[in-house]
């Protein structure tokens, strides 16, 4: 096996999971579930058949990850953040058939606590606040929070927060990028 299992973690048998991931304490994995290498998933994580998760992913304790959910490489998921994958639950009407895809793309962080209302994308290198609540498209690296979450500002790609406009650098990594109200692009 290239990959760490805890004795107290389940994955089904079908499942594909890459080198040197690693799944730790009360994870269930199912059976169709496909995770790329050097990921680590958290304690007491779930993760659904019809999933993706990327390489470098690092998913921490107490987070879902439902049916058509799709993470891409080097996601952070904050503790306890929430997917859904149903827009208007009932516990007597089955709705399997009407699940949304989310997909969270490359290098992108969600809080602690976050929660993202399934059908939306979101955007590379964008950062979703602890506590934030996620209800449509994020764009490339817009920093969001609050209930419902807005973009208050953009973020680098190394995970600091940039100025507002104009043509900029990062103070940690010197990345340039050009930001206008509604896009950063790196240059």
């Amino acid at each position: 096996m290239t990959f760490s299992v805890h004795a107290t973690a389940i994955v089904d048998e079908g499942a594909t999971i890459g080198e040197q991931t690693r799944i730790w304490h009360w994870v269930h994995v199912c059976a169709g579930a496909h995770i790329g290498r050097d990921c680590s998933l958290g304690q007491n994580v779930f993760v659904g058949n019809r999933v993706t998760i990327g390489n470098s992913v690092k998913v921490q304790n107490n987070v879902s990850i439902y049916d058509e959910v799709h993470l891409e490489d080097h996601v952070f998921c904050g503790p306890s953040m929430v997917f859904t994958n149903v827009v208007n639950p009932r516990s007597h009407v089955a709705r399997k058939l009407e699940y949304q895809n989310t997909l969270v793309r490359t290098g992108a962080t969600i809080g602690a606590n976050a929660t993202i209302i399934c059908g939306h994308t979101i955007g590379k290198y964008a950062f979703i606040g602890a506590g934030a609540v996620v209800t449509k498209d994020v764009p490339d690296y817009a920093l969001l929070v609050g209930n419902p979450a807005v973009r208050v500002g953009w973020m680098c790609q190394c995970g600091v927060r940039l100025p507002n406009e104009g043509q900029v650098s990062c103070n940690a990594c010197g990345q340039a990028y050009a930001i206008d109200e509604e896009a950063c692009r790196p240059l």
